[in-house]
């Protein structure tokens, strides 16, 4: 069974920095793209970020561009999304995702991954 465990989360203030972790397990996921998905209350889960296990490309949200890198470490099977200058508007729950697709174009799309975590709680304070 596939499991994508996140952790990371928490409470920071505004400018500070967080480091999530999605530790993947059940499966070979050399071929997969993983991705970062955020939602608030309300409102509809939205694109983060998203790389290829093998080649590394990677991808952003324009908003998280020069602040947010998404890395993934192949031994540990384990991505990381390194949170930097945080603003009050990133708080939300933060998800990564596994997608099976080979078309990166379709990668900032939640209907295109095959499986999710949990979810990690982002908190930024003014």
């Amino acid at each position: 069974q596939v499991q994508l465990v996140e952790s990371g989360g928490g409470l920071v203030q505004a400018g500070g920095s967080l480091r999530l972790s999605c530790a993947a397990s059940g499966r070979t996921f050399s071929s997969y793209a993983m991705g970062w998905f955020r939602q608030v209350l309300g409102k509809e889960r939205e694109f983060v970020a998203a790389i290829r296990w093998s080649g590394g490309s990677t991808y952003y949200r324009d908003s998280v561009k020069g602040r947010f890198t998404i890395s993934r470490d192949n031994v540990k099977n384990t991505v990381y999304l390194q949170m930097n200058s945080l603003k009050p508007e990133d708080t939300a729950v933060y998800y990564c995702a596994a997608a099976m697709t080979q078309k990166d174009y379709v990668l900032g799309l939640p209907s295109v991954y095959d499986y999710w975590g949990q979810g990690t709680q982002v908190t930024v304070s003014s």
